[in-house]
């Protein structure tokens, strides 16, 4: 579990991270080593999921190397499926990370919603509805690794 105090504003208590695989935690469906080794850290303190619609098809193989659970979603579903999968694990405790159209709803309807507009670009849309918004995945999961960066960029 990671807290955060937001000062003139509230803790976050995150105990679900919610990432989407192709554009945000994946580049051309393939997991850098940096990234890799950030979320094994990540994986220590919260519980992190992959959900994705696996557009390379090897999200699980990718994910499996280190223990990432990973929520494959048959194309054509993939917006709702992701909205009722973070909804499951509960608004109050969770963040989501996504970069495409298909992250819009789960990205809604989640604590702590952050857009990654990286190598593979963000969908436009979907800047409007994020909380924070980082140029790449591993500035994204700093933020949590180094919450004071979350600190400030969301402080009164």
């Amino acid at each position: 579990m990671i807290k955060v105090q937001i000062f003139g504003r509230e803790t976050l208590t995150i105990e679900n991270i919610v990432f989407d695989f192709n554009g945000t935690i994946a580049v051309d469906g393939q997991i850098p080593k940096k990234i890799r080794e950030k979320l094994i850290e990540l994986s220590q303190m919260v519980n992190i999921y992959v959900a994705t619609a696996d557009t390379y098809g090897n999200a699980k193989k990718q994910c499996d190397m280190f223990g990432l659970d990973v929520m494959l979603l048959t194309k054509g579903e993939t917006r709702i499926a992701k909205r009722e999968f973070v909804k499951k694990l509960g608004y109050e405790h969770t963040v989501s990370l996504g970069n495409g159209y298909n992250d819009e709803e789960m990205l809604e309807n989640t604590k702590l919603s952050i857009g990654i507009l990286s190598e593979e670009g963000i969908y436009a849309p979907l800047l409007a509805k994020c909380d924070v918004v980082v140029n790449s995945i591993e500035n994204a999961i700093d933020l949590f690794l180094k919450p004071n960066r979350l600190v400030a960029i969301l402080r009164d």
